[in-house]
């Protein structure tokens, strides 16, 4: 694993814990450019809104990487000791005096959100992501003491989901059907929200309308759009900078194929696309999606990019087109696409691994974003691991 821009990595030791807390098993990195290795983590007592679980997977996403190697930012590094995991699923063995929303045996996940305000206009419409006083991360955060939906040590980071048990105040709770793959059901919080909030926003979920929809980038991410545009009913063109992946993408629910490369290829789909999601992360050209959007088009970018991205302007204008973003998805939403991909049996592809697997994972995911795969820990792999 290479870890990246040492100056800026902030050391905050694990203190000991309070009379709240109690230890809970976990897996990460204690310092800056040390590999993963066993840690004792303190989780908060059950408050009366609180759900406590035990984790029994949890989804690797990329931008764990990211936040592992301390690649996030270049101003503001990450925090070690680190837990890294936001897509937690398992079964509740306790839940707080006012909890209503689940019960003691019953499946549940949590993914990106641990935290938001729950008070502004945006955190009442069921957007907690975007919720205007800033929503908490699920690890590598600090607690946001003004929200008061966080117990144990206020000046504890928070520890995501390579730990055996966590606890999350009933409302970021997402509900699992029980006969849905736990191990499939992780990278849907994560994957699965990312790509269905757009689709929502945009209409896409409205099964009265037939869209035609482009899907940029045919990994982990773009592989799960493909799925559920395609199980949504629309026609779904897959976007790539080569043919190397036509067949796996058509494999996955695609109708179409472009190389956006090739002009001709472009050009055989231009003008002919409703909606673009657009997963890719590293700096490239916008000007072949904006060619293949329809009038009153949009290309949603999803990917992570610092640096300026660059377009013709007189494009947009030619045919009212936008360009918008959109970050992961709320609360409701999220459980939408859980009930959704139920319903559809539409699963992301997933490859369990064990804690000794992580730096093998953690170095492939690095060096090649483009696995259409998810890794999946199996917490069940940290008996006989220390």
């Amino acid at each position: 694993m290479k870890f990246s821009s040492p100056d800026i990595a902030v050391h905050k030791p694990i203190p000991e814990p309070q009379e709240n807390e109690y230890p809970v098993k976990a897996w990460g990195v204690e310092k800056f450019g040390e590999n993963f290795k066993p840690l004792t983590i303190y989780r908060y007592q059950v408050g009366e809104y609180d759900v406590k679980f035990q984790i029994k997977f949890c989804g690797i996403c990329h931008s764990d990487v990211h936040n592992v190697l301390n690649e996030m930012s270049t101003t503001r590094g990450s925090t070690y000791p680190i837990v890294p995991g936001h897509e937690l699923v398992g079964t509740v063995v306790e839940v707080g005096d006012k909890v209503t929303r689940v019960k003691v045996g019953e499946n549940v996940g949590v993914g990106c959100v641990r935290d938001s305000c729950l008070l502004c206009e945006v955190c009442d419409r069921g957007e907690e992501c975007y919720c205007k006083r800033g929503f908490t991360h699920t690890y590598n955060t600090p607690k946001n003491k003004d929200y008061g939906h966080i117990g144990g040590n206020p000046e504890v980071q928070n520890w995501g989901g390579y730990s055996e048990f966590d606890v999350i105040h009933e409302h970021f709770i997402i509900k699992i059907p029980d006969d849905m793959p736990l191990e499939k059901a992780g990278p849907i919080l994560c994957a699965g929200i990312t790509m269905w909030s757009p689709l929502n926003h945009w209409g896409a979920t409205d099964t009265t309308k037939k869209l035609n929809i482009g899907i940029v980038g045919i990994g982990g991410l773009g592989t799960m759009g493909i799925k559920l545009a395609s199980a949504l009913g629309h026609r779904v063109i897959a976007i790539s900078s080569s043919d190397k992946k036509r067949e796996l993408a058509k494999s996955k629910g695609a109708t179409g194929y472009v190389v956006s490369n090739d002009p001709a290829s472009v050009a055989a789909e231009s003008g002919k696309l409703d909606l673009i999601l657009n997963t890719v992360s590293a700096h490239h050209s916008l000007t072949p999606y904006i060619t293949l959007l329809k009038t009153d088009g949009t290309l949603v970018n999803l990917g992570c990019i610092a640096a300026p991205m660059q377009y013709n302007q007189f494009m947009l204008l030619l045919k009212r087109v936008s360009i918008a973003g959109s970050l992961i998805g709320g609360i409701p939403a999220t459980q939408e696409v859980i009930d959704f991909c139920h319903k559809k049996q539409v699963y992301p592809d997933v490859k369990l691994v064990g804690v000794g697997d992580l730096e093998r994972v953690y170095t492939e995911l690095q060096e090649n974003n483009s696995a259409a795969v998810r890794y999946v820990l199996d917490i069940k792999s940290f008996r006989g691991s220390e």
